[in-house]
């Protein structure tokens, strides 16, 4: 399968996070077709988790969605700047916790059919408190759980963000498969 070929493109709007763009193309099958764009410059996510074995997550009100979301500390990009670095920001601006071991674990596509956003996913360890130091349009609220918990808000639907959901997983995942290997 071919790339498809831009003919033309168009930027239709630039805004502080995102940009929006029209680009006529032809599939690899010779149509010619119109593709939306939303250009984004990227995020990091990170599931903090502390010397008990709980996740630290943000609670916050999301405009677009338009309720209160539970998910984990996240943040863009700045253009330029190294993803790990980022996580750091981000961990330390959100919780105000610093970690002295930050793994990725992954990374996605938030929605690849019309944007270009990809979150970079790390795990946190070995926290240190500190004082957050959030946005000034940010309320956040803390919340520490167990794994186990999040992961079956996850399947209640209360967690339904889907950065938080993919890592959450994903960190059960690792944790499950480095208990299973200490077994054997």
């Amino acid at each position: 399968m071919d790339a498809e070929k831009v003919r033309s493109s168009r930027r239709v709007y630039q805004g502080q996070l995102i940009d929006l763009r029209v680009d006529q193309v032809e599939t690899s099958n010779g149509l010619e077709a119109i593709r939306e764009v939303i250009e984004h410059p990227g995020a990091v996510a990170v599931v903090p988790v502390d010397e008990r074995g709980q996740v630290i997550l943000v609670q916050q009100y999301r405009h677009a969605a338009g309720k209160v979301i539970l998910e984990i500390p996240a943040g863009t990009l700045k253009i330029g700047e190294d993803p790990l670095e980022a996580v750091r920001r981000e961990l330390r601006e959100e919780t105000g916790f610093e970690a002295r071991h930050i793994v990725r674990i992954g990374g996605l596509y938030t929605a690849p059919s019309f944007n270009t956003e990809y979150i970079h996913l790390y795990l946190a360890t070995d926290l240190t408190p500190g004082l957050a130091a959030t946005d000034a349009d940010e309320v956040i609220e803390l919340l520490r759980i167990p794994l186990a918990e999040a992961i079956n808000l996850i399947r209640a639907g209360s967690i339904d963000d889907s950065k938080s959901v993919s890592a959450l997983l994903l960190v059960n995942l690792i944790i499950t498969e480095q208990a299973t290997a200490r077994k054997t």
